[in-house]
C-alpha cells in the first residue's frame, strides 16, 4: 500500500467517525409544552416541531408575558392558536394583554358566555386582531403539523348559559404515541362522562389535573381510565384556596403516578416524543 493511498484511508475513515458522533449526538426533534408559571392560573404553551405554536388559557394578569418570553425567541411576536377553555378571570385574564402584543390567527374558546368586562374585552381584541374564531366542539382537531394536533372532547353540546368550569374546554394533545390531556377546570360529572364517551381513548403519558388540584376534580374512575405518568398541578404558593387538595395529592400518589406542582418549582416544561416517551426539561 503506497503512503498516499494510507493518508486517503485514514481521512476516509476519520470522516466517517466524525459523521457517525454527529448522527449520533443530533437531539430528537420533539414537541414542547410548558406549564407556565403564571400563579394561581392556567397557561400552557405548545410549540410543535415545525415551529406552530398554541396557546391554552393565559392566567390572571400579565405574568403570562414574561413566561412567554422564556420559552419563546425574543424576536417572536406571534402566536398561531389561542384556546380560552372558559371565562374565569384565572384562565382569561392574561389573554388581554397576549391579544394586545402578539399576533393571532386563530382564537377558540368554549362557547359560555362570560359576564365579566374582561371577557368582553377579549372578545373585542379577538375581533380587532382579525382572529378566526373558532366556538370549540367535541370533534373538531386542531392541527400544529402533519403528525401533530390537538383534539377537542368537550364540550359537545352547548353550553353558553351552563356553570363556566363546567363548560371547560377538554383536550387531547397527540403526537405519535404520546398524548397529554388538559382539562382546564373541568368537574368530576364532566370527567365521568369523558371516561363513558371516551374510555381507553383518554390515555395519556401526562395529565393537568383539573381545577388547580381541586378536590372537585381528578376523580377516581377518571384517574384510572387515564393512567399518567405525570400529573401536574398549575397552582399559585400559598394560595388562598388550599390548592393543591391535600386528598388529590394523596390520591394521586397512591396511585403511582408522580405529581409536579408550578406553586412548588415554577414553570414545568416537557418535550414529547412520538414513541411514547417524553422528557421533563
Amino acid at each position: 500500500m503506497t503512503k498516499r493511498l494510507f493518508i486517503l484511508i485514514m481521512i476516509v475513515l476519520g470522516n466517517m467517525g466524525v459523521w457517525s458522533y454527529v448522527v449520533a449526538e443530533k437531539p430528537r426533534e420533539g414537541v414542547k409544552v410548558a406549564f407556565l408559571d403564571v400563579g394561581q392560573g392556567d397557561a400552557i404553551f405548545i410549540e410543535a416541531p415545525n415551529g406552530k405554536q398554541m396557546l391554552i388559557d393565559g392566567g390572571r394578569d400579565q405574568t403570562v408575558l414574561r413566561e412567554l418570553r422564556k420559552v419563546m425567541p425574543f424576536w417572536d411576536r406571534s402566536i398561531d392558536i389561542v384556546l380560552a377553555t372558559h371565562p374565569d378571570a384565572d384562565h382569561i385574564g392574561g389573554l388581554i394583554d397576549v391579544l394586545e402584543r402578539y399576533e393571532i390567527d386563530v382564537f377558540i374558546d368554549s362557547g359560555n358566555i362570560g359576564e365579566t368586562e374582561t371577557y368582553e374585552y377579549i372578545e373585542e381584541l379577538a375581533d380587532l386582531e382579525g382572529a378566526e374564531e373558532i366556538e370549540g366542539k367535541a370533534g373538531q382537531i386542531v392541527w400544529l403539523s402533519d403528525d401533530v394536533y390537538f383534539a377537542i372532547l368537550f364540550p359537545d353540546r352547548d353550553v353558553s348559559g351552563v356553570e363556566s368550569n363546567t363548560a371547560s374546554v377538554v383536550g387531547q394533545l397527540v403526537y405519535g404515541e404520546t398524548q397529554v390531556l388538559l382539562t382546564g377546570d373541568s368537574p368530576q360529572e364532566i370527567e365521568w362522562h369523558l371516561v363513558a364517551t371516551y374510555g381507553e381513548k383518554l390515555e395519556s403519558e401526562i395529565l393537568k389535573a383539573g381545577h388547580h388540584g381541586s378536590r372537585t376534580s381528578t376523580g377516581a374512575l377518571f384517574l384510572n381510565e387515564v393512567a399518567p405518568e405525570e400529573v401536574v398541578i398549575s397552582a399559585g404558593k400559598d394560595n388562598r384556596y388550599g390548592h393543591p387538595h391535600k386528598e388529590v395529592v394523596d390520591f394521586v400518589e397512591s396511585f403511582g403516578a408522580e405529581i409536579v406542582n408550578t406553586g412548588e418549582i415554577g414553570r414545568i416544561e416537557y418535550v414529547l416524543y412520538p414513541d411514547g416517551t417524553f422528557e421533563k426539561k
